[in-house]
């Protein structure tokens, strides 16, 4: 029996011994099978601290549950004993280039904590979440709550299609299944300095929803569109990713507004008729 086999084979071991609550949530991403068991493998062996109630996986580390895998560097579970004797997972710790790969997204970061009783995936050192679709990105942290099925990107938080951006203070991405059974991101949700630029253009406003299925965003709270030395401003905006096509929008009886041409050449004012 080669060295891996054997680390593989404690693995399996661990597993049959230790029927956790890890064993019963999801593995990071949302809607992530939930009951079924987590195998744990390592190149440099499994090692057990029985003071420290933990188990670590070192060199290579790979976690599994279903088609989720958790790739690191070191892999650190910790666990309590309950009173009918049996023991529980409680926080799993991913340590150096981790990597959660399922079949539609994978998330990138340096560390990761998962804290099993919430069902939170915490990712930092400048997560990313790739998607068939979209790659999003943020500076402080990127967190996975798998019982309500979204993903939170926190500082300076990016979802990039093709040459478009949208960012904010804070993304949260939904998931939903598909028919097929796989997830995939239906709407992201922006909060603050939300910006959304192309090639041609720059809008701003407060708060937004973007679409993932129809490439729609719509921007709300002093929503501002520039493009070269023109700008509008309203309520609201409705901004096409697919097409590039943007609207200006006002919720309420007011108008919208809009100042064209060369800066110098600007009128004081213009008015806009309302755009429905």
């Amino acid at each position: 029996m080669t060295h891996n086999a054997k680390i593989i084979l404690l693995a399996a071991t661990f597993c049959l011994m230790h029927n956790t609550a890890l064993a019963q949530g999801g593995l990071g991403l949302p809607n992530q099978a939930r009951n079924t068991p987590i195998e744990i493998d390592a190149d440099n062996g499994i090692e057990w601290q029985q003071e420290a109630q933990a188990y670590i996986a070192r060199g290579n580390a790979k976690a599994r549950q279903g088609d989720t895998v958790v790739h690191a560097d070191q892999l650190t579970a910790y666990y309590e004993k309950l009173k009918d004797g049996g023991t529980q997972i409680w926080r799993l710790d991913a340590d150096g280039n981790v990597r959660i790969v399922s079949p539609r997204q994978t998330a990138y970061g340096t560390k990761g904590v998962y804290d099993v009783a919430k069902g939170i995936f915490v990712l930092t050192g400048n997560p990313r979440l790739i998607t068939d679709t979209e790659n999003i990105s943020a500076r402080r942290s990127l967190e996975f709550w798998e019982k309500k099925s979204i993903a939170v990107a926190r500082g300076d938080a990016v979802a990039i299609k093709d040459d478009k951006r949208l960012r904010a203070d804070i993304l949260t991405a939904h998931f939903k299944k598909t028919k097929a059974g796989k997830n995939e991101v239906t709407r992201v949700d922006a909060y603050e300095n939300v910006l959304v630029s192309s090639p041609k253009e720059i809008i701003r406003g407060k708060r937004g929803v973007y679409n993932t299925r129809t490439g729609i965003v719509v921007l709300r709270g002093s929503v501002k569109i520039t493009r070269g030395p023109d700008q509008l401003n309203g309520d609201a905006a409705e901004i096409d990713l697919n097409t590039g096509v943007s609207r200006l929008l006002s919720s309420g009886p007011g108008r919208v507004r809009g100042v064209f041409g060369p800066k110098n050449l600007r009128p004081k004012s213009k008015e806009l008729k309302q755009n429905r």
